[in-house]
C-alpha cells in the first residue's frame, strides 16, 4: 500500500488528490450498490394479466416481487398450521418468496399489510400482513398470474391484489379481457397427488 502512496506522490498533489477521490467514489458505489441489492421490496404490476383456472384473463394490479414476478398466498396457510410445506412437494409447485436477512423489506405504495419474515426449513420467508407469500412455477414471465384460483395443498391459491383507493384489498380497476361463457365456482386440482 506505501508503494502506491509513493508511486501517487511523484506524480504530483493534483494526481495524487484526483486518485484518491475516484478510489473513495469506487468504493462508495460499491457499499451503495451492495446495500441495494440486499433490500427486498414488493412492487406493483399495474395492468398485469390474471388468468383464473376457468380460463378468464383480466387486467388487475397485483403485487410483485423484485424481479416482477406475481406473489401468492394460500388460503388456511400460516406459521401455525403450514399447508405448504417442502415434505408435501409444494415448494416445487409454489416456491417460497426468500429474503436473505430481516432488514430492509420495502413495500410499494398501494400494497397492504404490514412486511414480516418467517424463519422456517432453514430460510426467511416473506410474510405479509401474517401471510406466507410464494410464486407459482408456471409463471414463466413477468407481470402476469396463472396460478389464480388453484385448489391444492389444502387451499385455495390468489395472487396477492393491490389495495383499492376505496381501502379494500382487491385490485382497483379491472377490465375483462376474455371470459368464458359459463363461469364456475369449482376448479379442479392442478396437482392430483398433492391435493
Amino acid at each position: 500500500m506505501n508503494d502506491v502512496i509513493r508511486a501517487i506522490g511523484r506524480r504530483g498533489p493534483k494526481v495524487a488528490v484526483g486518485t484518491i477521490v475516484a478510489l473513495a467514489g469506487f468504493a462508495t458505489a460499491a457499499l451503495v450498490g451492495v446495500a441495494i441489492a440486499r433490500t427486498f421490496t414488493l412492487k406493483v404490476a399495474k395492468s398485469a394479466q390474471v388468468t383464473n383456472q376457468a380460463g378468464s384473463t383480466t387486467s388487475e394490479s397485483i403485487v410483485v416481487n423484485s424481479h416482477g414476478f406475481a406473489v401468492y398466498e394460500l388460503t388456511g396457510d400460516s406459521r401455525t398450521h403450514p399447508e405448504c410445506t417442502k415434505a408435501k412437494g409444494c415448494f416445487s409447485f409454489w416456491p417460497p418468496v426468500t429474503v436473505a436477512s430481516r432488514k430492509n423489506l420495502k413495500k410499494a405504495p398501494g400494497v397492504k399489510g404490514r412486511l414480516g419474515v418467517w424463519h422456517r426449513d432453514g430460510f426467511l420467508q416473506v410474510t405479509l400482513a401474517g401471510h406466507p407469500l410464494y410464486r407459482y412455477a408456471g409463471d414463466s414471465n413477468r407481470d402476469i398470474a396463472t396460478g389464480q384460483g388453484i385448489q391444492s395443498f389444502g387451499g385455495t391459491w390468489h395472487v396477492v391484489k393491490v389495495a383499492s383507493s376505496a381501502g379494500g384489498t382487491s385490485g382497483g380497476s379491472t377490465s375483462t379481457m376474455t371470459t368464458t361463457s359459463t363461469p364456475t365456482t369449482t376448479t379442479t386440482c392442478a396437482y392430483p397427488p398433492y391435493c
